[in-house]
């Protein structure tokens, strides 16, 4: 084994070492990949190698950095975390979970159906995970235990609803994949669409049978108001708000009328116009939305910063060549590496977040993907459609690392607001047949990848 292979090892194994520190990633990144620059350094002075490794490798992730900063597309980020973080403190999430409450009320199940329709709403709102799973709870649980539904299905359904935000867009997810992989936000954004809807059809009809054949667990409640079509009529004013929002960013995207960039400075507008609309906006709220803004934008791009280090000491050392000659080389078929890749990935939610995955991971895989004996039709307009079906399976797969312990976070932001006879077990035991479905999901996306490049070669079709 060559001297570079063994750093290439030895910098992924002190990394993920590091991790169990509670030191923060963003640093730790940095960190490691400083230190191996300097190792590759010191072994080609003193020890003869030829790592390929000096002090202009440094220099490089200077200029790296500075082109992180000046990515237009980047600016996006900020924008839609400011939207998602707005429109939470804007009360429409609220007036959504009464009428539409009120809708499924004689439906068993329909309380857990109302939380799943309002996450899928929120998802294509917010895209924000913890904010989108801490107002679900607040918002819900209340109301489902007092309705006397089982803690594990209750739990299980606001964990998941919530983290449909990474995949429907807008996603702050796609739009970094976009730029890692060097493919357009728009067709991430379409191509999303479909699996997105896919997981929320699949929690509505688990829901569905599970209250059907075990109708304890999800009693009707009592006193519930009959059906009526003022109901109806509730249901569409208070969902009309946040469609319209969803319409004007994405279907200024889609219909090629602004850029991403731009259509996130049209969503924060209009999430500031309901909040105003709905009497929510005072000093208090912009304040508070703004610093938490301010705090997630430099979370992500501190982690940005660090993962460019990272990996191009890794790449000057080999790395991507190491792990694409490691792929090919495996026995199992185009199809096959994907399966394994995708495993993985899946193995690594369990420990790192998504954003580590996308930034260190995805851009080292995007080659070996390009170089498989794929057909995956994009139907003459899509480009890249094998790398951009490949993007939204990994998605998909990283859709589960918010769910599957010891590290899902969407557990702990939930566990943050349960009372305490809430355990965190109980947590864990909902959530299992949530992630199985998230795993189905992910099948029929691999199996059926005109799923995520149709709309896209529709959409430029015209």
């Amino acid at each position: 084994m060559e001297m570079n292979e063994i750093l290439v090892i030895a910098m992924f194994v002190t990394f993920i070492v590091c991790l169990f520190s509670g030191f923060p990633v963003a640093w730790i990144l940095a960190g490691v990949g400083i230190l191996f620059a300097g190792i590759g350094y010191f072994s080609d002075q003193y020890l003869d190698t030829m790592t390929g490794l000096d002090y202009a490798t440094l220099g490089l992730s200077v200029d790296r950095i500075y082109g992180i900063m000046d990515n237009w597309v980047l600016v996006a980020l900020p924008m839609f975390i400011f939207m998602g973080l707005m429109l939470d403190k804007s009360g429409v999430a609220e007036r959504m979970m009464q009428s539409i409450q009120a809708l499924f009320g004689k439906v068993r199940g329909g309380l857990a159906i109302t939380v799943t329709l309002i996450g899928i709403i929120l998802a294509a709102s917010t895209g924000i995970i913890g904010a989108s799973v801490v107002l679900l709870g607040i918002m819900s649980l209340p109301v489902m235990l007092g309705q006397n539904y089982d803690k594990p299905l209750a739990l299980g359904t606001i964990a998941s609803a919530g983290c449909l935000g990474i995949l429907i867009p807008p996603s702050i997810m796609l739009v970094i994949m976009g730029d890692q992989l060097g493919l357009s936000v728009g067709d991430l954004f379409m191509g999303a669409v479909f699996p997105g809807l896919l997981l929320g059809i699949l929690y509505m009809t688990y829901i569905l049978v599970y209250a059907w054949f075990l109708p304890e667990k999800a009693p009707l409640p009592e006193n519930q108001e009959p059906f009526s079509w003022s109901i109806v009529g509730r249901v569409f004013l208070n969902i009309l708000p946040p469609a319209g929002l969803i319409f004007a960013v994405l279907g200024s995207i889609f219909a090629g009328i602004a850029t991403v960039t731009e259509a996130s400075g049209i969503g924060a507008v209009g999430a500031i116009v309901l909040a105003l609309i709905y009497n929510r906006l005072n000093w208090k709220v912009w304040k508070e939305v703004t610093f938490n803004t301010f705090n997630t934008t430099a979370y992500i791009f501190a982690i940005f910063i660090g993962a460019t280090i990272f990996a191009l000491v890794l790449r000057e050392l080999g790395g991507d060549e190491l792990i694409e000659s490691t792929l090919s080389e495996l026995p199992f078929g185009p199809y096959g590496i994907i399966a394994f890749i995708l495993f993985v990935v899946f193995l690594l939610g369990f420990f790192l977040d998504w954003i580590e995955i996308t930034l260190i991971i995805l851009p080292l895989l995007a080659p070996v993907i390009t170089g498989l004996d794929l057909d995956i039709n994009g139907y003459g307009v899509v480009d890249n459609p094998e790398l951009v079906w490949f993007a939204l399976l990994v998605a998909v797969t990283l859709q589960t690392s918010f769910l599957t312990p010891p590290v899902g976070f969407a557990l702990f932001y939930l566990k943050g607001v349960c009372p305490p006879e809430v355990k965190l077990t109980h947590i864990y035991k909902g959530v299992v047949p949530f992630i199985i479905l998230q795993l189905i999901g992910l099948l029929v996306v691999l199996f059926f990848p005109a799923l995520v490049t149709w709309l896209p070669s529709v959409a430029y079709g015209n």
